[in-house]
Formats: structure tokens, sequence, C-alpha cells
């Protein structure tokens, strides 16, 4: 046994240990693809946890705040599902259940004493991806080499969380790199989705989505540099958040490319219910995260922007609907959860108009040329201390090996090369906001578009090592523009059956249309992406409510 090797069976068998032995059942086998229904079925969470892990965010906070529920037993509850979650796909790395519970237990005596909440998330079971470091414990992020690297402090934002009344009690499954839209990597493995486990749970927050997508965590926090909270959230069917740079604060936890700060990666909240969007954001900002974090923006939450100030106070909205991005045709059932959302704006007394996108192309090849000016030399340099393999593919096999085109296709850039992809980019994002603005003449309200709408992915969940293709969500982290995530439906055959080709627009167009099978995609969840304007988090998290309760009211 080569020595990267022992110590990933050393970290596997301390993992395994840090399982409560009793929480251990029997998984159903490997054919059986959707496991959704197991965590209730499976006969350990009791009827008082099943109820406690299918409430929404908004109900539980309430419900903890009036000591209807304690913490101790939320905690359980969610601990409970969360492992089995993890035995059905595969979503967390490390656990800690015990100083969850004790965490859970002071805030219960403090407002038994007291009568008063400790803050706005008073506790709520958070999960965290696995790059937040938690004082004494490791945060490998999928290296081997960073295996026995223990944080001697928390992370800022692991900080405010529980000062808010946040009980973190798990951290989940990432891609060795971070630099995927899928989750693998040669110390815990891969994350399988839940609604079909033959089908990838996205990434690089691929545990993140799992583990929401099966109730093991009523609220998760992912991070996002091309898609890596919405890719994950879209492909689970769950809701999701990419807020603008800053606005969330980085400082203290683990990243990769780290000193790479044109195109940031950020944090986001990951949610089964949509009402975790709002209670995260409100959260974290109005803890005022420039105190702790010299790069967070000075921007506490804004509620005449959450009211829509800016849109009309959000009557007679105008949506843009972006039906492909020029470079990528959707499959059929991204394009059908797009009719199905057109139909039910217009319904509910919304403006829509399509959207042209512009360079995107462009956009996305600057956003590879930035990350990819060093990313082979950084994911060397981290690998060496163990001579671990640097992970080529998310494929099952080796015989389908293309790259993908956000992987390092060199040996990086010169400093001068670098500087003109960044001028590249601020060049379009300038074009981009004048392009935007010009919409006011087409939109009938006075004002520009409100927001766009558009696929998350051209396809939904793919099978594991399909995912070749990020450029939905990465041009949005280019032009920093915060989206979130909602569902639409899930792939149906008879609905969504191939359609004949159409006029590709490149070789790698054709190869995305050839991908789709519908019973392949069986069960998927098909979710879109709405998207604002830098900064405008209040506003994008509002309009995705008003998007989500229309689709409830159409069915």
């Amino acid at each position: 046994m080569s020595h990267w090797t022992a110590l990933v069976a050393e970290k596997k068998q301390r993992q395994l240990k840090s399982i409560p032995q009793e929480w251990l059942v029997t998984p159903p086998p490997p054919s059986a693809l959707d496991v959704t229904d197991f965590p209730e079925t499976c006969g350990l969470l009791n009827a008082r946890e099943i109820e406690i892990t299918n409430t929404s965010v908004d109900v539980l906070l309430e419900k903890l705040a009036n000591a209807e529920w304690t913490a101790v037993e939320v905690t359980t509850a969610f601990s409970k599902r969360a492992i089995v979650a993890h035995q059905l796909v595969n979503c967390l790395t490390e656990i800690f259940i015990d100083r969850a519970l004790a965490r859970a237990a002071e805030l219960d005596d403090h407002l038994k004493k007291t009568g008063k909440v400790v803050g706005p998330l008073h506790g709520l079971p958070i999960s965290l991806k696995d790059q937040l470091c938690i004082k004494g414990l490791e945060t490998t992020m999928g290296y081997v080499s960073w295996i026995g690297q223990y944080a001697e402090k928390n992370a800022v934002l692991v900080d405010i969380l529980i000062e808010c009344g946040a009980v973190p009690y798990v951290r989940t499954n990432i891609p060795q790199t971070l630099m995927w839209p899928e989750t693998f990597n040669n110390v815990f493995g891969r994350t399988t989705n839940p609604n079909n486990r033959s089908l990838t749970s996205g990434g690089s927050s691929g545990g993140e989505g799992a583990l929401i997508a099966l109730k093991g965590s009523p609220l998760g926090v992912g991070s996002d540099i091309g898609g890596s909270v919405r890719i994950p959230s879209a492909f689970c069917g769950i809701y999701g958040l990419r807020p603008s740079y800053g606005r969330v604060p980085y400082c203290g936890a683990r990243n990769s490319l780290e000193g790479q700060d044109s195109i940031l990666s950020v944090f986001g909240p990951m949610t089964s219910s949509l009402g975790g969007l709002k209670v995260f954001m409100k959260a974290v900002v109005n803890a005022k995260p420039w105190l702790k974090d010299p790069l967070a923006v000075r921007k506490q939450w804004d509620q005449d922007e959450y009211d829509l100030a800016d849109h009309g106070a959000g009557k007679d909205l105008c949506f843009a609907i972006m039906w492909d991005d020029g470079v990528v045709v959707p499959h059929p059932p991204i394009r059908r959860s797009l009719e199905i959302t057109k139909a039910a704006l217009q319904k509910a007394g919304h403006k829509v108009v399509d959207w042209k996108p512009i360079k995107h192309r462009l956009l996305g090849n600057a956003a590879r040329d930035i990350w990819n000016a060093a990313s082979a030399e950084d994911f060397m340099i981290t690998t060496s201390g163990t001579g671990e393999p640097i992970i080529a593919t998310m494929d099952l096999d080796d015989a389908d090996r293309v790259a993908a085109s956000f992987r390092p296709q060199n040996g990086g850039l010169t400093a001068y090369q670098l500087w003109q992809a960044q001028k590249l980019r601020q060049n379009i994002r300038k074009e981009y906001l004048d392009h935007w603005n010009a919409t006011a003449t087409e939109t009938g309200t006075g004002r520009p578009v409100d927001a766009i709408i558009c696929p998350a992915a051209p396809f939904a969940a793919p099978p594991h090592g399909k995912n070749k293709y990020a450029n939905y969500t990465t041009v949005w982290n280019t032009l920093d523009y915060p989206a979130a995530i909602f569902p639409v439906t899930t792939v149906d055959s008879t609905l969504d059956g191939k359609e004949p080709p159409h006029s590709f627009y490149d070789d790698f167009d054709k190869s995305v249309y050839e991908l789709y099978d519908p019973e392949k995609f069986k069960n998927a969840p098909v979710c879109l992406q709405l998207v604002g304007r830098t900064l405008e988090e209040e506003a994008v998290i509002k309009m995705t409510e008003i998007v989500d309760a229309a689709l409830a009211a159409a069915k």
C-alpha cells in the first residue's frame, strides 16, 4: 500500500468511528436508484423526527424560539437523517455530532433561563461545505495532503453562524481541487444524486446538494466560483444562492487558487425551503462581517431592496428568458421548464421577453484563462506532499476521457497574459451593463429587465463524469451577478422525448445533444436560475420568491 493510500485508509476509519454505531442502517442495493424515500422508511427516525426534518427553515426557527421543539431534539433529528443520507449517497466528510449536541444543550439552557434566543438562527442545525474551518477539526478539502491538518480557529463565517445561534454538526463532500462541477476525491470518494444514484449530484458543493435533497440538513453553506452552489442545487432539486463578491465573509476558510482575486469564490446558502435563503443572508450580513473580514462588503440587509423599490415595488415585473447561451442548446426538460415558468409568470400578470446573450463564449473563455493562469501549479504543489494523483476525469471508467474546458489545458500564463484576460473580462462587464440597461426600451415598464431567467446547465443532472459544461453558471461569476436556483419540475420521459437534431453551434454542442436519453435522466430534478445585478441579493431573493409563488399557483 503506497503512502497516500495508507493515509486515506486511516482517515476513513476515523470517519467511520465518528458515526454513532446505533445509527447504521442496511442501505438499499446499488440497483435502487431513487433513494429519496429511504430515510423515512428505514425505521431509524421516529414520527416526531420525520416531522422535524420535513419542516421549513422559517417554521423550525419559530418552534425553536418558542421552545415548542428543543435545539437538542432538532439537532438529533437532522443528525440521524444526515447519517442515513451519508450511507445512501456518501455526502459527508467530518461528522461531529457530540460537539453539536453539547452546543444545542447550551442554547436550550440559555432560552430556558433568559426567555430569549441567542440570535436569529437559534438552534438551527447548519451543514457546511468542507472548506469552512472549525477549530480542532481537519479541513482536508478532499486533498490527501491535508489529512492531519487541524484548524486552530474557526473561519469568520463559522463564528458568525455560531454567534447567530446556529448549530454546525457535519461537513460535506467536495471534488479534489474544488474546480469540478461534480463531486469525487481520493479521500472520501464519490457523492451520488439521491433522485437517481447513477447521476451526479453536481459540484463542487455536491455533498451539500445531496444531503439537503435527502433532508439531512435544513440549510447548508456551499461555495461558488463558477457554479458550485448553483449546479448541485439545480441537479439535486433544491434552492441555492450565489451572492456577489464579498457579501458573505470568506476569511479563514480553505480554498483552491488562493491569491487569484479577479473572479472570487463566494459562500452562499443551499436549502430545501426557499425561506432559508433570506434567513441566512439577513442573519449573516446583519452581523457586520466587514468588521471581521477585510474583503467583506459593508452592506447590511436592505429591506427597501427586498421590497423591490428599484423594481416597481414588485408589481408588473418584466423577466427576460434566455433560452440558450449561443454555445450549447439545452436538453428538452430544460426547455420545458423555461416554458412552464414563462406561462406561470404571464398568468401572474408579469411580462416576459427574450434575453439576447452577448459574448457568453468569450466570458467563459476569460474565466477559464484567469483560473488556469496558475491552477496546474496550484494543484501540483498541493498534492506533492503525499504524491496523490491529480484527478483528471470524473468518469466511472477511463474510456471516455475528454478533457473538460474548465480544467488546466497548459502550464499557465505569464502575468502579462493574465492581465490581458482580466482586461477582456473588464471590458465585457461594461458591455453587458450597457446591454442590460438598453432593455428599458422593450420592457414597457420604463425600467430595464428586472431579472434574467435561464438554465443552470444545458441538462438535468447527467451521468457521472458527463458534466463537461458549466458556462450557464460561470458567466454570472465572471460578471459578478447574484443568481438563485429554484426547482420547476422533473424529467418526464413522456413529455421530454428526444428531439430531432437542431442546427449545432459546433461539435461540442452536438455531443451535448447526443448525451440526452430521457431514460438515462430518469427522475432528475429540473431547476432554473434567476439572475440579478451586482450586490442586489435582496431583490434576487424576493424575485425568486415571486417566481416560486407563480409556479405554485399555476400547478
